[in-house]
């Protein structure tokens, strides 16, 4: 149920960026702080997919390179053994290719985040394990700017996990969370639908 509101979310997202006319320009956009909430699906990983949350500040460098700070969390449910917890911490810069921004905005991306993962068996919650670690992200998207305020956006990224991974096994009707004995360039396809809205000006464009 989950997976098919948000498939609808992001089709309508996407569809209004299609319909909508390139008609609104935002120009001297250097120098600004914008704040937003997000929503993130977890579309592929090896935990399976899941659904979470979080915020998000932009501060835009220049016309053409944006910075974003983000903090997010996300809950799988690994084959309805494991409950697993994820949380990010991280940046990303992103980088508007179009000779001219325009009310559709798109962009490259590429960033870094710490993350913490909490593994707990679902049917026994005492039988829990976390790991501390970090990962890399690249991905694209676009901002849909909705007024002179607002916008819209859509990235989809894969983010990489450096670090060891936890799993679970299980032997002789016993579960157990193990941690790999070295890291695999495992992680997540995550597609993130967020809303922004433009504070203040912390620096003036010469």
């Amino acid at each position: 149920m989950k997976l098919q509101k948000f498939t609808h979310i992001v089709s309508i997202v996407f569809l209004t960026s299609l319909l909508t006319p390139l008609n609104y320009a935002q120009n001297n956009t250097s120098g600004y702080l914008f704040a937003g909430i997000r929503s993130t699906f977890n579309v592929f990983s090896s935990d399976g997919t899941g659904l979470g949350s979080g915020g998000q500040l932009r501060l835009q460098l220049s016309e053409r390179v944006n910075t974003e700070w983000y903090a997010d969390y996300i809950s799988i449910n690994v084959q309805n053994v494991l409950r697993s917890i994820y949380y990010h911490i991280g940046w990303s810069v992103l980088y508007y290719y179009l000779n001219k921004p325009t009310k559709l905005q798109p962009y490259i991306l590429a960033g870094h985040c710490f993350d913490y993962n909490r593994k707990t068996v679902i049917h026994n919650p005492e039988i829990t394990r976390s790991r501390w670690g970090s990962a890399v992200q690249i991905g694209t998207g676009s901002h849909l700017n909705l007024s002179q305020y607002t916008d819209l956006s859509l990235t989809i990224q894969y983010m990489i996990h450096l670090t060891k991974e936890l799993d679970y096994q299980r032997q002789n009707g016993t579960i157990t969370i193990i941690e790999h004995s070295h890291a695999f360039l495992e992680g997540h396809l995550l597609i993130t639908l967020s809303i922004n809205y433009k504070l203040f000006r912390i620096w003036q464009k010469n």
